[in-house]
């Protein structure tokens, strides 16, 4: 008899708190980002985009929400693998919807399962990854 790993999903709520969560984080910083929360199946769950924001960052946040969800890992860690003689030179070319490959992208597990990803856009990249690990880190 096996046992299965039941993960509740994640809510508008938790994806509200995480919105919350990454935007204060930016804000303690000096920084104005869009953060962009998909459900396990790419669909939005919240998302801010400041108008104080480079406009392009509301897509940025998405694009790197949409890239840790499908590939299930964090988009810093995929910068090399898409470089030409990577394993994933030619995948961004391969899917509908285009990939970001930049810090700023994790996804989301609860209880060992992909749940959702996070994606945040507007800071330096390395600001962005930090910002979306804090708001996860939220989550408990």
């Amino acid at each position: 008899m096996s046992t299965t790993t039941v993960a509740a999903p994640l809510t508008t709520a938790d994806a509200e708190a995480l919105v919350t969560a990454a935007r204060e984080a930016a804000e303690a910083a000096g920084v104005t980002v869009s953060v962009t929360v998909l459900d396990a199946g790419g669909h939005l769950l919240a998302f801010r985009r400041d108008d104080r924001a480079v406009l392009i960052s509301g897509e940025t946040s998405t694009r790197k929400a949409y890239t840790a969800l499908q590939l299930n890992a964090p988009t810093a860690d995929l910068v090399e693998a898409v470089q030409p003689g990577g394993p994933f030179h030619t995948l961004p070319t391969a899917l509908d919807r285009p990939l970001l490959f930049i810090a700023g992208g994790l996804p989301i597990r609860r209880a060992g399962r992909l749940i959702g990803a996070i994606g945040v856009g507007g800071g330096a990249p390395e600001q962005d990854h930090a910002f979306a690990g804090a708001a996860v880190a939220t989550l408990g």
